[in-house]
């Protein structure tokens, strides 16, 4: 009986600071006979401190546990913060690339239409003037028996990359301009180039178109 009291019960004796001797046993239990366990009640004692110990920490657990829980929600806020900053990122720098693509645009397409107006202007003596006939003619005249180039080279469209230009034929056929085949709206809706001023009011870059105009 001095064991399993001492080992469930929750605090030591009053007054106890240390390892619990036998005359405190016997106070307690007079009717009881305590056989020279002094070992045994140190370790009842021992049991005693550390079921304290354990129970005083539980609490703990439980405030670590909701330490946790903020934890958790802070990194999912920090992550959608980081992913609405990112979104608002790529549509910056997509803005920029598209802007970029304009400005080449107007470049190429007017450098495209000064070679149909300079294969236009300049036919051999005694030729009328007249478009090219393909895009060929203008990085080599075929009219001249000597090389005579009204384009340094073909330029590809920047919108999409490639060198599929929409060609823009007067009524025999032949090639007076081109345009873009790309289908979206313009970022750019003002402070245009005189002889392009008419693009403001385009409402995709199909409108844009580059025809020479004797």
């Amino acid at each position: 009986m001095v064991w399993r009291y001492f080992l469930f019960r929750r605090k030591p004796f009053a007054g106890s600071q240390g390892p619990i001797d036998q005359n405190q046993a016997v106070e307690a239990f007079p009717n009881v006979q305590v056989q020279g366990a002094q070992g045994m009640m140190n370790e009842a004692y021992i049991e005693v401190r550390r079921s304290e110990e354990r129970r005083r920490a539980t609490p703990k657990l439980g405030i670590w546990g909701s330490l946790n829980g903020f934890s958790y929600i802070g990194v999912l806020m920090a992550v959608a913060i980081m992913g609405v900053a990112m979104t608002a990122a790529n549509r910056y720098w997509s803005t920029i690339v598209l802007r970029e693509r304009e400005t080449e645009l107007l470049f190429r397409g007017h450098q495209i239409q000064a070679a149909i107006g300079s294969y236009y202007e300049n036919p051999p003596g005694g030729q009328g003037k007249q478009y090219p006939r393909a895009i060929a003619d203008l990085l080599r005249d075929p009219r001249y028996p000597q090389t005579r180039r009204h384009l340094r080279k073909w330029y590809p469209d920047p919108l999409t990359g490639e060198s599929n230009w929409v060609l823009i034929r007067d009524a025999g056929g032949r090639i007076k301009g081109v345009h873009s085949q790309h289908q979206g709206r313009p970022l750019k809706s003002g402070n245009f180039p005189k002889d392009f001023s008419f693009f403001e009011i385009a409402t995709a870059y199909t409108d844009w178109k580059f025809i020479y105009t004797p």
